[in-house]
């Protein structure tokens, strides 16, 4: 199996040094920030858009993951996108299960035209955590499908993101539902390449405290400098984090739904419930399965779920105790920690710099219409 291997790993301080130059010159592009001008406004005068039409292509970056099943089996299920491809990640549970799990998903959707290829299988420079206590030691709660019979593609996750993006530049979303692992490798590797993507929607982060910390939720904690290298990349984000995805339960009645629909999308994805909310109930793990991932990729068929709001959002790399957390600025100026001893401030931009955004965030979420929308799709009821 080929795969995205780990980059030399640098310790911290090595990291933000060579990030600086990295993020100004190389994922950003001298050409794309020009005389004060946004990522945003670059795109809008530059980019051809997607027509409203056509399906929206996405690639959706995953670790499979319970959560992330649900993911995949609604856009598969959802005519409105396609899927260009799926690239798994270590995270919930390592590489040699998302691989597996993401090849048993488009087998179960009846979509093995869909590529699937292998991505990083530890983080950019940390070790790899994992929550196969929430997922189960199959990352899809325990249910043991069949070993899936699709290999993935020879490509690495980097080179089919790359060949793909570059290929319809302007055209594709990324839908990062993992630790941002992939991304960044795709994004370090390619100078050129944030300028080509559109936009990026991702689960991940929180402005209202953490779930595997206080400070910090899963993805971003998983590898906070891949997330770092992304927040900088200068692509437009939507982030769907905890401030909204706590608000999205999958509960008995929802299962007994999918477990009744009659195609083999709804059948698997009601024994992945019912099993998942079995394990909360023997762990004593409160309340039901969040719907995390379902929801970020939920916004991309129906906006009007969540509320958006602009910040500025960084992340924290180099906390001992607040690593991976991401902070949100809504008003100016943004304040920084103290100079390193290289100098200038973390992300690299002079202390008078204007203030601006860099992502939208959800910050309310519509709970019940999301649920009828994920249930009724991947029954294949009207939603």
């Amino acid at each position: 199996m080929k795969s995205d291997h780990k980059l030399p790993a640098p310790n911290r301080r090595e990291f933000l040094g060579n990030s600086a130059g990295l993020l100004l010159g190389g994922v950003l592009g001298s050409s794309l920030l020009a005389a004060g001008e946004s990522s945003a406004a670059f795109r809008a005068a530059n980019m051809p858009q997607p027509s409203s039409a056509s399906p929206r292509r996405i690639i959706i970056d995953t670790d499979p993951g319970v959560d992330d099943a649900f993911a995949i089996l609604l856009a598969l299920s959802s005519p409105e996108l396609k899927v260009e491809a799926i690239t798994p990640v270590s995270g919930n549970v390592p590489l040699e299960l998302t691989l597996p799990n993401a090849l048993r998903l488009v087998e179960i959707a009846g979509r093995t035209d869909i590529p699937v290829a292998a991505g990083a299988s530890v983080p950019l420079t940390r070790r790899l955590i994992t929550a196969s206590y929430v997922h189960g030691e199959d990352g899809l709660g325990g249910v043991n499908f069949p070993p899936p019979k699709t290999k993935p593609v020879t490509e690495t996750a980097t080179e089919i993101i790359r060949r793909i993006v570059r290929a319809h530049p302007g055209e594709v979303t990324i839908v990062a539902v993992g630790p941002l692992t992939n991304i960044a490798t795709a994004l370090r590797s390619d100078s050129e390449l944030a300028s080509m993507i559109p936009n990026l929607v991702l689960m991940g982060g929180s402005i209202s405290g953490g779930n595997i910390t206080p400070a910090a939720e899963f993805n971003f904690y998983v590898d906070p400098e891949a997330a770092y290298v992304v927040f900088h990349s200068g692509i437009p984000i939507v982030m769907v984090g905890l401030d909204v995805t706590r608000k999205v339960q999958l509960r008995d009645d929802d299962a007994a739904a999918l477990e009744a629909g009659a195609n083999p999308v709804s059948k698997a994805a009601g024994r992945i419930a019912r099993s998942t909310i079995a394990q909360y109930r023997r762990t004593g793990f409160p309340g039901f399965p969040m719907m995390h991932d379902p929801l970020a990729l939920a916004t991309l068929l129906d906006p009007t779920l969540v509320k958006l709001k602009d910040f500025y959002v960084n992340i924290e790399i180099e906390g001992e105790l607040t690593a991976g957390e991401s902070v949100a600025y809504d008003h100016a100026p943004v304040r920084h920690s103290a100079p390193l001893e290289s100098g200038g401030t973390l992300d690299g931009r002079n202390a008078d710099e204007p203030f601006h955004t860099n992502t939208k965030v959800a910050v309310d979420v519509d709970a019940d219409r999301f649920m009828r929308l994920l249930v009724g799709r991947l029954t294949n009821r009207a939603s």
